[in-house]
């Protein structure tokens, strides 16, 4: 059974203000064969996004040079539930890359880590409702008129969808992943998805033909060797809650989570039940494969 990738890479991103590492700061973990074909996990910490791209795009370029195919995991939302382009009246189709380049072109994230997330959540709220919702939550000196700090009252801007698709697929289970409208708190990923989503479309702009983003530039059905073989790296949304972690002695958690979600993946293809992960469930019909390749994506392995 051939694989499909040669490594595989998962960065958990952060929206973090300031410079930071160990707990709840950027880790990107590596998993790849030595010539042995025997597989080995690689764990890297950096203080900044800045340093998180700069350390990606040479772990890539490195890959790159061998002839590697990689798949690239990043742990945040890649798109926003269904209609949410056409609120903030943004032309250009498809959807989701109409919000990624509205996205990109407001969002200020400096390489010091200082950005400026909820000045921009804010002006989403303002553009979609006038009101303080869609997005809420906020530390007390970020609050404003069209973003707070609590959850807005039960049934504020109720036509608009707490959660894509693939949230609502995973909510089924045990896990309980938050909205991408939650922009502060414990596990949220609203500001992750505003700081990330930039630097994710920076690392395909860079990439070239040779990249391409799961499901919105390869269609949302199982791959196959033939359909990876021409890129050299695939970018992918993973949430590695979704794979069971057991946290070693002298690992942080994050560094934990991306070494066992990039050993997951590695073992998957190993199988060969990687290729299925990237195909809708059965279940899925005409529209709803429409939404997630159109706009709102989906979590790799739900």
């Amino acid at each position: 059974m051939a694989r499909l990738f040669d490594a595989y890479v998962v960065a958990d991103w952060t929206a973090a203000e300031g410079k930071k590492l160990g707990d709840t700061s950027l880790w990107i973990g590596v998993a790849k064969r030595d010539v042995r074909f025997r597989l080995y996990t690689e764990t890297h910490n950096v203080a900044t996004r800045a340093e998180g791209e700069a350390l990606l795009a040479s772990i890539l370029a490195d890959h790159r040079k061998r002839g590697d195919r990689v798949l690239v995991g990043f742990d945040f939302n890649f798109g926003y539930p269904v209609g949410t382009a056409e609120r903030l009246k943004l032309t250009g189709a498809p959807a989701w890359s109409a919000m990624w380049k509205f996205i990109a072109s407001n969002v200020v994230d400096k390489p010091d880590n200082t950005n400026n997330r909820y000045q921009v959540a804010a002006k989403m709220n303002r553009l979609m409702t006038d009101e303080a919702w869609p997005l809420w939550g906020a530390p007390a000196k970020q609050a404003q008129r069209w973003l707070t700090t609590t959850k807005p009252p039960v049934g504020s801007g109720a036509d608009i969808p707490e959660f894509r698709a693939t949230e609502n697929a995973v909510r089924k289970g045990k896990l309980q992943p938050k909205s991408v409208w939650q922009m502060h708190g414990a596990g949220a990923v609203g500001g992750q998805t505003l700081v990330g989503i930039p630097a994710v479309r920076r690392l395909l702009e860079s990439l070239g033909p040779s990249a391409a983003v799961w499901p919105f530039g390869t269609g949302w059905r199982e791959l196959t060797p033939a359909d990876v073989e021409p890129l050299s790296v695939l970018v992918a949304e993973v949430w590695p809650s979704m794979h069971p972690t057991t946290v070693q002695p002298g690992e942080f958690k994050d560094q934990a989570q991306v070494r066992t979600t990039a050993e997951a993946l590695a073992l998957m293809d190993d199988k060969g039940d990687l290729g299925k992960a990237f195909a809708p469930p059965k279940t899925a019909d005409e529209t709803l494969i429409a939404q997630v390749e159109g706009e709102e994506g989906w979590i790799l392995g739900v």
